[in-house]
């Protein structure tokens, strides 16, 4: 308790928080895209299902960092030289499913149009389909945003707090987020196409090949900012011709 005390602790604790719901916003479009295709009565749920997950997810990994560390030890090498361990093999094949995943949502939504929201058929069996594709991608972003909190702090409870922060802001942002997404068809294409490249990093991070964060959060900044700026003019234009 003491670490929360000392402004040391609490700078920590605001700039890690900071950095967690930075780092948690390609989780929460993930959440509510894939949420989307389930019923509107069970979209809510399955919402604050995936991010207890993504929150569960978070602290486990936390509480088992010696295992952690051990993930980064090579297993295997592949040719040209490079070495895979186990955090590779996650970051790629999470990067992989991404991909697939948000590849096969455009073309569902552009080819197919919209539809009636099943997730496999809808009911049970629709809520579980989705709920363990979210956890399998709340590992992968977990990876992530553990990593960056044993990276930035030596204090466990500080990234305890943090990340329980985090998760909280995430979770009253969700709704208004999914609404917004909801209303504005192009922000779904563009979201996904964001979890793309997401992916296309991942399978990168997982060869060894870093792709620093900032350049990929200033490019989806500023391509978000030019669809807001097209919303906006669309809207406009809709005002005057009524």
């Amino acid at each position: 308790m003491s670490a929360f005390l000392t402004a040391d602790g609490l700078v920590a604790l605001l700039t890690l928080t900071a950095l967690e719901i930075v780092l948690g916003v390609d989780n929460l479009v993930f959440i509510s895209i894939i949420s989307g295709r389930l019923p509107a009565a069970q979209q809510p749920l399955a919402r604050k299902v995936g991010l207890g997950l993504a929150l569960i997810t978070r602290l486990l990994l936390l509480f088992t960092i010696s295992w952690m560390m051990g993930l980064t030890r090579p297993l295997f090498r592949i040719p040209f030289g490079g070495e895979i361990s186990g955090r590779d093999l996650i970051l790629l094949l999470g990067g992989l499913f991404l991909i697939a995943k948000a590849t096969w949502e455009i073309y569902d939504k552009v080819e197919a149009g919209e539809e009636v929201p099943t997730a496999g058929g809808g009911g049970r069996r629709g809520f579980v389909s989705v709920i363990l594709q979210i956890g399998v991608l709340d590992i992968v972003f977990s990876l992530d945003s553990v990593i960056t909190a044993v990276g930035m702090v030596n204090d466990l409870p500080i990234m305890v707090a943090a990340i329980a922060i985090a998760m909280a802001v995430m979770l009253f942002a969700m709704e208004p987020v999914n609404g917004f997404i909801d209303a504005h068809p192009s922000l779904k294409i563009l979201a996904l196409a964001f979890l793309i490249l997401i992916g296309v990093v991942l399978v990168a991070d997982g060869f060894g090949q870093h792709v620093s964060k900032g350049y990929i959060y200033f490019a989806m900044a500023f391509s978000l900012g030019v669809e807001l700026l097209n919303i906006r003019y669309h809207r406009k234009r809709r005002r005057r011709a009524a």
